[in-house]
C-alpha cells in the first residue's frame, strides 16, 4: 500500500490528548528518516482497517 493510504490503516488512530491522528507504529531511526524524506514507496506495517472482517468470520 502507498504511504498515502494511512487513513485506511488499523495503526492510524485518533489521539485525544493531541487532538489529531497519528500512527501507532514505532519506527526505528532509519525507517523514520526514510519516511520523512519520502524515500519509501510503501509502508511495511500497513494493515487494512477492515471493521467488517469480524462480522464476516462470525457467519
Amino acid at each position: 500500500m502507498s504511504i498515502r493510504d494511512c487513513d485506511n490503516c488499523v495503526y492510524f488512530v485518533y489521539d485525544e490528548e493531541y487532538d489529531c491522528y497519528s500512527c501507532e507504529i514505532n519506527l526505528d531511526e532509519d525507517e523514520m528518516e526514510r519516511f520523512l524524506r519520502g524515500g519509501a514507496d510503501e509502508c511495511a506495517y500497513f494493515r487494512l482497517d477492515d471493521e467488517y472482517g469480524v462480522v464476516r468470520k462470525q457467519n
